[in-house]
């Protein structure tokens, strides 16, 4: 009986910490979304468009300041860099339009 006693309380320990685990994990939650689709591509559709709209935006702001980082090599006029880096600037002025005006 004391044996029995013993790995009863031994598998309530163990149910414990699985609920615990299991808690962690958060189960019921994803379980509750798998049981409607129709919020799960909602979820996944707006977390598509906010990586890709923040990709878009990191790209920007990440070539705007390429873009003043040369034009600053250029206004410092070393020989042969600021020549080169010119030729970049201003491709790439000519392929956004801008240095048509």
């Amino acid at each position: 009986m004391a044996q029995d006693a013993g790995k009863a309380d031994v598998i309530a320990a163990q149910l414990e910490r699985l609920a615990q685990y299991l808690e962690k994990m958060n189960v019921a939650g994803y379980v509750e979304l798998m049981q409607r689709p129709m919020r799960l591509l909602f979820l996944n559709f707006a977390a598509g468009l906010a990586r890709g709209l923040g990709i878009a935006i990191g790209a920007t702001l990440i070539f705007a300041l390429m873009l003043e980082m040369l034009r600053r090599v250029i206004m410092l006029n070393i020989p042969g860099i600021g020549e080169f880096v010119a030729n970049i600037v201003k491709i790439v002025e000519e392929t956004n339009g801008k240095g048509k005006f």
